[in-house]
């Protein structure tokens, strides 16, 4: 636990929160600014400051509680969609640095688009990929 950690604090009850789940290795609760109703994050109750650093059965946890409270929470706000986001990093949008997964349910005409991409220059995608394997 990080003493200065919001989610931590949550986690120890210091600061309440709406939960949606909660087990031995993970809480999830609603998201006090939420994108759509419904706006749940995920989070483990050991502190990792990213993704990168949780380690992987903590992951594989998660990942089968997204699968386990998802179809609750979509028909709660009778949502048939959602979004996973999961920012690592300020620069990716990351504020609380302890990792945690937004489950956000969607509808129609909610407002949020999707990331707009781009074609790779003529070239610039066989550059990178050699850089991506020359680093894994």
């Amino acid at each position: 636990m990080n003493n200065e950690c919001i989610f931590c604090k949550i986690i120890k009850g210091e600061i309440p929160s709406y939960k949606v789940y909660e087990d031995d290795k993970v809480l999830a609760f609603l998201d006090i600014s939420p994108v759509n109703p419904g706006h749940t994050l995920l989070i483990p109750k050991e502190h990792y400051e990213n993704t990168l650093e949780t380690p992987v059965e903590i992951l594989q946890h998660m990942t089968e509680v997204v699968k386990k409270i998802v179809p609750g929470i979509l028909k709660a706000v009778d949502a048939d969609s959602w979004n996973l986001g999961v920012n690592n990093g300020a620069t990716a949008g990351q504020v609380v640095f302890h990792t945690h997964w937004h489950i956000m349910p969607r509808f129609a005409n909610d407002g949020h688009g999707l990331w707009k991409g781009k074609e790779y220059e003529e070239g610039k995608a066989e550059k990178i990929i050699n850089k991506i394997k020359a680093n894994l």
